[in-house]
């Protein structure tokens, strides 16, 4: 894993889950190896806890590595997972942890100037790591502006508020947002006993720690955090490090490039290439979205009921035998069984107008299709940015994670989404008239004010994110100075690290 003393070295240390790996290599690619300034990029692999998440790391390992670019991929030693840990969270957190000593041992192992050591969000602590080795450290930001100012502030509300999140009369006050309802916190911290809650607290104040914040956003999509970020509100008499929204960084294959013409149209493009313009409500969860039963059946009939055309992305519940779920929280969902999960007759019921896909499918591409005019999403952050990217607007139903912040983010800050209301008591159920409601707001049925308006913001969003990464956009600058800090934390002797 030697590189050559002309080249300085830039470390990376994801998490292993999709969101978390592929959001920092794509900004490894399109933005820290670009331009005139080069950097020797090492990507430090933790083994994931689990065989699935193993393959699928694997699966990206591979393909990252025969795309040509300098960037190599460092398997670290395996280490045993705890087994006490509380939560998902938690979880995540200490078992990135006991990978300290491995990560301290890779970098030392590349005897060469090292620009810094990049860190997931989860991974935070591992500042300590860079601090004993003379290393800048920035932490890598795949979730929101937002989230990053609740985390910077949750030590100060930690203190202020006494009583559990939705105990509190009133709303929670984070810098930069509106008014927060308590019921959109996000989910690690609504339980302050839990250590789930512990571990976003300590983060938080790690974060401080840093010599930097990379986040992927962009200053005009999320003004206000950043804005109070780098004013010192989230953090009362402590200066925030300086944060860089080098943001949308998405991979957008096809849906941004010409298509490679031996390549097969996937099934979901031909279905809507026979659809009108902006005619389809698209209904997609994410990498580990699924439903039960009886809320399959809500949703189904609030399609029907709806008389819009829809694709729905439908998957079944997770292969596990004791139902506990992975350790991590990275049970994926299985492709559904739909004549088991769909009512007797639905399909030939909305046959023409709706498809209902039971496995994987190509959710970039269907955002660029312009037959989509809505998207049902659970609002995962990477979700986002890719529907923010084609203009697309939003009902957000969040299930897990950060999400109930981003959808309150969505719909009060960025006014790019149609509220839905979800059930958080309920493990986030919908009823069927609410769905319905939601999908004839968001697809402007009866000229729905709220639809209007999400449509019309979601098309001046569209344009603040292209224009944030082109050269003289406020991300290209960002990245600008994030290069410049790079090559200046490479160039600080203690920086050349020896294994001796």
């Amino acid at each position: 894993m030697m590189a050559t003393a002309a080249t300085p070295a830039l470390v990376l240390l994801p998490e292993w889950g999709t969101g978390h790996l592929m959001s920092m290599v794509e900004s490894c690619k399109r933005v820290l190896l670009g331009g005139g300034r080069k950097f020797f990029i090492t990507v430090l692999v933790m083994r994931p806890p689990t065989d699935e998440a193993t393959s699928e790391v694997e699966a990206h390992v591979r393909r990252e590595a025969a795309s040509g670019l300098d960037i190599r991929f460092h398997r670290l030693p395996p280490v045993e997972p705890p087994a006490d840990a509380a939560g998902v969270e938690e979880f995540i957190a200490r078992y990135i942890q006991l990978h300290a000593p491995h990560v301290r041992d890779a970098v030392v192992g590349l005897g060469c100037p090292v620009a810094a050591l990049v860190l997931d969000m989860f991974a935070a602590p591992m500042v300590d790591v860079a601090r004993n080795l003379g290393v800048p450290s920035y932490v890598f930001m795949s979730s929101t502006g937002a989230l990053l100012a609740l985390m910077l502030h949750l030590p100060v509300l930690h203190e202020l508020v006494t009583v559990e999140f939705d105990e509190v009369d009133g709303e929670v006050d984070v810098p930069g947002l509106p008014p927060l309802p308590p019921t959109s916190m996000p989910c690690p911290v609504v339980d302050k006993k839990s250590p789930n809650y512990t571990w976003f607290v300590q983060l938080g104040e790690r974060y401080m720690d840093a010599t930097g914040i990379i986040a992927n956003t962009a200053d005009e999509l999320e003004p206000g955090p950043l804005a109070a970020i780098a004013n010192g509100q989230c953090v009362p008499g402590r200066t925030a490090p300086p944060v860089y929204p080098i943001g949308p960084v998405l991979s957008l294959g096809s849906g941004n490039t010409k298509k490679d013409s031996s390549e097969p149209t996937h099934e979901c493009i031909r279905w809507l290439d026979a659809q009108p313009p902006a005619s389809v409500v698209f209904l997609c969860f994410g990498s580990m979205g699924w439903f039960e039963a009886p809320q399959v059946m809500e949703i189904t009939a609030a399609l029907e009921r709806s008389g819009h055309r829809f694709l729905w992305v439908l998957r079944g519940p997770p292969a596990t035998e004791s139902g506990a779920g992975a350790p991590d929280g990275s049970e994926h969902p299985t492709d559904a069984n739909l004549d088991e999960l769909l009512p007797g007759g639905f399909l030939d019921r909305t046959k023409g107008r709706g498809l209902v896909w039971p496995k994987w499918a190509p959710q970039k591409d269907i955002l660029a299709h312009p037959a989509v005019g809505g998207f049902v999403t659970h609002g995962g952050w990477n979700s986002v940015l890719e529907s923010l990217w084609h203009g697309v607007p939003m009902a957000p139903w969040p299930l897990y994670a950060e999400q109930h912040l981003n959808a309150f983010e969505l719909v009060a800050d960025m006014g790019v989404a149609v509220p839905l209301k979800v059930d958080r008591k309920r493990d986030n159920f919908v009823e069927a008239a609410e769905l319905e409601r939601t999908v004839r707001s968001l697809m402007m049925g009866g000229g729905s004010e709220e639809g209007t308006k999400a449509r019309e913001k979601a098309a001046e969003k569209k344009a603040v994110c292209r224009n944030a990464v082109v050269d003289g956009g406020s991300s290209h600058a960002a990245r600008h100075r994030l290069s410049e800090a790079l090559h200046q934390g490479a160039a600080h002797p203690k920086t050349r690290i020896n294994a001796a």
